[in-house]
């Protein structure tokens, strides 16, 4: 196990702004120092399909903007009523 692993982004939820799935790069919107930033998105199970729009979950950060994501669980999905 990697001692230094940045671990900044892990727990964020982001948006997905580009479609990400096996074999392809993806990209994502997340909360960034301060701001709002895009980075590189691969599906944390190397299987999955996120399309534009939908919310996912960081699973792990890899530096400089690359993060794995995975499925948003119901329980911290924004209710749209």
């Amino acid at each position: 196990m990697h001692r230094d692993v940045d671990r900044s982004l892990t727990g964020k939820i982001g948006r997905v702004t580009g479609r990400i799935g096996p074999g392809t790069i993806g990209e994502v919107m997340l909360p960034y120092l301060g701001g709002t930033s895009a980075f590189h998105a691969h599906p944390f199970d190397k299987s999955a399909v996120f399309e534009a729009g939908e919310e996912v979950l960081v699973i792990y950060f890899e530096p400089p903007q690359t993060v794995y994501v995975d499925e948003l669980p119901e329980v911290l999905r924004h209710n749209k009523y």
